[in-house]
């Protein structure tokens, strides 16, 4: 699968390898990964970058730090290898961390084209295109426990796939300052649904 060149910011990394964004900005510090400014001097990300990401903390529970730069040495002298010896007892699936880095950071760019904030809508609040429905309630809904058969039905001008791609385009763009409540947005709550806390033993 040929891959599109593309520079991500570290919260955009952070959603397309599935790592937690302090643990990319560690992976920078330490120079695990090397460190790139962006155009408005912010850090950058490539996709080698996100490959190494995934698999230091893929196998980091595995591997000393001195075995998984020997790992990373392996792939820079073999990029083309689907699978590399780690050890002795260990051989990583580097094509398979590929694929799914792949089909990731293809949902992320399927979500930037779908979701945008329209001036007038939901206060600039980032939508579906041609709805009304913000991207963030729906990533927090998910979050919340609520399965997205229970989200499409309640937003039926949704898909299952928008409701994937809600949670991985909100990791990639983090909301800044307060939280904002729907009512701030000018959304009304039509039903709601209490769930009882399960009690203590």
């Amino acid at each position: 699968m040929v891959q599109m060149a593309r520079a991500y910011t570290p919260a955009e990394a952070a959603a397309v390898s599935e790592i937690a964004v302090k643990s990319v900005h560690n992976a920078i510090d330490k120079r695990i990964i090397a460190r790139r400014l962006s155009e408005d001097e912010g850090r950058a990300l490539s996709d080698d970058d996100l490959l190494r990401l995934k698999l230091w903390y893929g196998v980091g529970s595995i591997l000393s730090a001195e075995r998984r730069q020997r790992l990373f040495d392996t792939i820079d002298q073999n990029p083309d290898a689907d699978t590399v010896r780690a050890d002795d007892y260990l051989i990583v699936d580097v094509a398979r961390a590929r694929e799914q880095l792949a089909a990731r950071a293809e949902a992320l760019r399927e979500a930037e084209r779908v979701i945008g904030s329209v001036k007038g809508v939901l206060g600039g609040e980032p939508v579906f295109n041609k709805t009304r429905v913000p991207v963030r309630a729906v990533a927090a809904m998910k979050a919340q426990g609520a399965t997205t058969e229970e989200i499409v039905q309640g937003y039926p001008s949704l898909t299952m796939r928008m409701v994937e791609l809600a949670e991985i385009w909100t990791a990639a763009h983090p909301a800044r300052g307060r939280p904002r409540k729907l009512s701030d947005l000018g959304v009304t709550v039509k039903s709601s649904k209490r769930l009882s806390r399960p009690k203590a033993d």
